[in-house]
């Protein structure tokens, strides 16, 4: 008899461990040689695990478990003949009786029902929720560790007859990381916003003019992504403390500009970094910034292409955000918000106009970064975007577009 061990792959570098999301199959199902079996997550994506080998699967770790790489999480019977038939029909009562079971341990009551063993206890305490609001599924009715884990608290009475389904599912291991991250961020660093606006009506003119050409020439749309990153990279070579990090007792400054770009995917929020952005042109910078979300959208983006950006922008303006905080991605010092554009009255040389107005917010590490290198930070970003053909392109945008 031939038993094969299928272990865990290595995703990628630097990642030790792994986390069972879904099995496709089940136990004791006949698996054909690469067929997906498992949807496994790691910090970057999720993968899919193969099947090695044709025959009859034994699962070893179940759906939620973190599993390090080069472990075993299941074993294929290679010698097992292909099934008669279909395998759904064998394993249809045992799934009967699956479900059956429970039943069966609560007809006996006894002191045991109703009361929580010690660790469930501990559990139902940090919940808030009493024992008694739980039926348990142990022995004589005990409440176990299990069901107090489970266990949601009560959402109060229902008199309106309408649905109160809740369910309870575990975070991905790419959620959880960021909501670590962000959680040291709040608790770690000295945070700070301050705010600005900039009229866009220069940028919306230039667009204008050359978009179609820039488009048809390029294969890439002339984005709002362009004029702020450049925008951005000269602010930083003017403030090089925004472009610096906090490492103990010591700061470290970068004579580079990585910047990290918030972008939405299937798996939450993803913030690739565009390298040595210093030395892109607006193509270049439109075209990294549409390889980079075209990856993330498709789950491809890997945990290198996310680390090691200086500085971030995040655009909460394509959501409908008018405003807000932006809070560092760790270990820079600083993040800049671009917000949605409304046409608002503002005064120029004494007269009320209408301009497409946009509110920029950049949060800054306090400890690193004092009011003076935030707010002349911003200002150059602002002037930047104002004066788009005399600061970013020379006086001569058919030049720096490539026309």
């Amino acid at each position: 008899m031939m038993i094969l061990e299928m272990k865990v792959p290595s995703p990628g570098e630097s990642i030790t461990e792994v986390e069972i999301a879904s099995w496709l199959v089940e136990d004791g199902d006949y698996v054909e040689k690469d067929q997906a079996i498992a949807e496994v997550d790691s910090d970057k994506a999720t993968l899919e695990l193969p099947a090695e080998e044709s025959g009859i699967i034994t699962l070893k770790a179940e759906e939620g478990d973190a599993v390090a790489v080069g472990a075993v999480v299941c074993l294929i019977d290679t010698d097992a003949a292909k099934p008669e038939g279909s395998s759904e029909e064998k394993k249809a009562p045992a799934k009967e009786e699956k479900k059956e079971a429970p039943k069966t341990v609560e007809a006996k009551t006894s002191y045991a029902t109703g009361s929580a063993s010690p660790a469930a206890k501990k559990v139902l305490a940090e919940k808030g929720i009493p024992a008694s609001d739980i039926k348990g599924s142990g022995k004589d009715g005990r409440v176990t560790k299990e069901d107090a884990i489970n266990a949601v608290p009560s959402m109060g009475t229902n008199t309106t007859g309408g649905s109160r389904g809740t369910e309870r599912k575990k975070l991905s291991m790419l959620r959880r990381k960021v909501a670590q991250r962000l959680v040291t961020v709040k608790n770690e660093t000295a945070m700070l916003t301050t705010f600005n606006e900039v009229n866009m009506q220069p940028i919306f003119d230039l667009r204008k003019e050359y978009k179609e050409d820039f488009k048809a020439k390029h294969g890439v749309s002339l984005g709002f992504m362009s004029f702020f990153t450049l925008a951005v990279v000269r602010a930083l070579q003017m403030y090089p403390e925004v472009n610096s990090m906090m490492d103990g007792d010591y700061k470290i400054s970068h004579d580079f500009q990585d910047i990290s770009i918030a972008v939405s995917g299937p798996k939450g929020l993803m913030v690739p970094v565009i390298r040595n952005a210093e030395n892109l042109s607006f193509r270049g910078v439109e075209s990294e910034v549409k390889r980079l979300a075209i990856r993330a959208r498709d789950g491809q983006i890997t945990v290198d292409e996310m680390t090691g950006g200086t500085f971030t922008i995040t655009n909460g303006g394509v959501f409908g955000s008018m405003l807000s905080t932006p809070i560092i991605n760790p270990p820079q010092s600083g993040i800049l918000g671009m917000h949605n554009i409304i046409q608002r009255p503002i005064a120029v040389d004494g007269q009320v106009v209408i301009a497409p107005m946009m509110y920029v917010a950049l949060s800054y590490d306090h400890r690193i970064i004092d009011g003076k290198e935030s707010v002349g930070f911003l200002v150059a970003v602002k002037e930047a975007l104002e004066n788009p053909v005399e600061i970013l392109m020379d006086n001569n945008p058919k030049k720096a577009l490539e026309m």
